[in-house]
């Protein structure tokens, strides 16, 4: 009996990297209740816990970057395992934290650890998965995260009210097993020569066509996060409940629970920038849609329409990166595209806040105008992508001597 398409025919480490991610984000329960557990457990001002959350978010800011040099140098495997080892032990000493300055050390630990993981994991399914499979790949392991994060919330809003330092365990133990089962059955995938080809973070930064695909990345990404932050605002200036935001936004994950292993497993045979400019452009019609919605259906129906989109480009942008990222650069790349996810979500409350402030569909506006840009733009990049991603094949098939 023929396995199904959607999962047929990548290699048994990337199954273990997608298991390991499914059981990470089974845990991942401290960063959603964080806030809650900071004011109610720990008994933080307000301001207090806003300066712990903003000073996670530094160090979610620099832990890509460092990650994906981590990656490319000392390999994707020990980057991988290191980081999340490390998050694991951060939550535990978090869960037995007292005072603002013991708590915001571990955070900024556990903001530069948590998410580590990312690059090593984005660069080891380009070096294990052929280029016309990675969407595919990179689909399925969006698909995992959503899974686990589901489950995640749920279980962890019970704990956060009836046992909150259960969080911190629960989390910690997904987050060594994650690390402990990628170091003992993922192989480095890092290449024998990236020794002998060193580079450097501004490598990345000095190319013209990735740092085209930053600006439209940053730009998508900022219109995406108003999914968290201008979305429940918007719906509350409606007249409507917090549990209405919690039926609409729901949506979003049903239908990428249901639709992503099918979506891309089909993706691999388009090409790339046009897929990427089609689901940029149809997040766009969605959120612009939700200067039209006045009731919880109607939030929920722009949810869907965006999730479509959203499905599309989760599968499609990483394989992007790894197509322009040459082998010994791969962890590097990856780490400076989640660094433009990182500054988009100091951006995000600060744009989306101020346009709601202005008139409620301004901001709606805005992000369908943004979204229009980008994915014309990368339409547009379409020939330059495809010349260079053959390039780089070609380059990497090449004898090294």
């Amino acid at each position: 009996m023929r396995a199904p398409r959607g999962v047929a025919g990548l290699p048994r480490p990337f199954w273990v990297l997608w298991a390991g991610t499914l059981i990470n984000r089974l845990g991942t329960m401290v960063q959603p209740f964080l806030a809650l557990y900071l004011t109610r457990t720990r008994h933080l001002s307000l301001t207090g816990t806003g300066a712990v959350l903003t000073i996670w978010g530094l160090g979610s800011l620099a832990s890509q970057p460092v990650a994906g040099v981590l990656a490319d140098r000392v390999g994707r495997r020990a980057t991988l395992a290191g980081g999340t080892l490390l998050s694991a032990a951060a939550m535990l000493v978090l869960a037995y934290s007292r005072g603002l300055a013991a708590i915001s050390v571990v955070v900024f630990v556990l903001g530069l650890s948590l998410d580590a993981y990312r690059p090593a994991s984005s660069a080891i399914v380009a070096d294990l998965v052929a280029p016309a499979e990675r969407p595919r790949a990179y689909g399925l392991l969006f698909w995992a995260i959503n899974l686990g994060f589901s489950a995640a919330v749920l279980a962890g809003g019970w704990l956060a009210t009836h046992a909150a330092h259960w969080l911190f365990i629960v989390d910690a133990l997904t987050s060594a097993v994650f690390g402990v089962l990628v170091w003992r059955e993922v192989p480095e995938t890092r290449s024998v020569d990236a020794d002998a080809r060193a580079g450097r973070l501004r490598d990345v930064v000095h190319d013209p066509l990735m740092l085209a695909f930053l600006v439209i990345t940053l730009g998508y990404a900022v219109v995406y996060l108003q999914s968290y932050l201008g979305l429940p605002l918007a719906m509350r200036r409606s007249g409507l409940p917090p549990s209405a935001y919690g039926l609409a936004i729901a949506v979003n994950g049903v239908l990428i629970v249901i639709l992503q292993p099918f979506i891309a497993a089909r993706l691999g045979r388009w090409e790339r920038s046009r897929v990427l400019a089609l689901g940029i452009g149809w997040v766009g019609l969605g959120f612009g849609l939700t200067a039209l919605a006045s009731s919880t259906l109607a939030y929920a129906a722009t949810v869907a329409t965006w999730t479509l989109g959203e499905i599309i480009t989760a599968s499609v942008a990483l394989a992007i990166v790894a197509d322009l990222a040459p082998a010994h650069l791969r962890g590097r790349y990856n780490g400076v595209y989640g660094l433009a996810w990182a500054l988009a979500s100091l951006l995000a409350p600060m744009l989306g806040t101020r346009l709601l402030a202005i008139n409620r569909g301004v901001l709606w506006v805005v992000c369908a105008a943004v979204c229009a840009a980008a994915g014309i733009w990368q339409f547009a990049l379409g020939g330059t992508y495809r010349r260079r991603a053959t390039s780089v094949v070609v380059s990497q098939r090449r004898p090294q001597g």
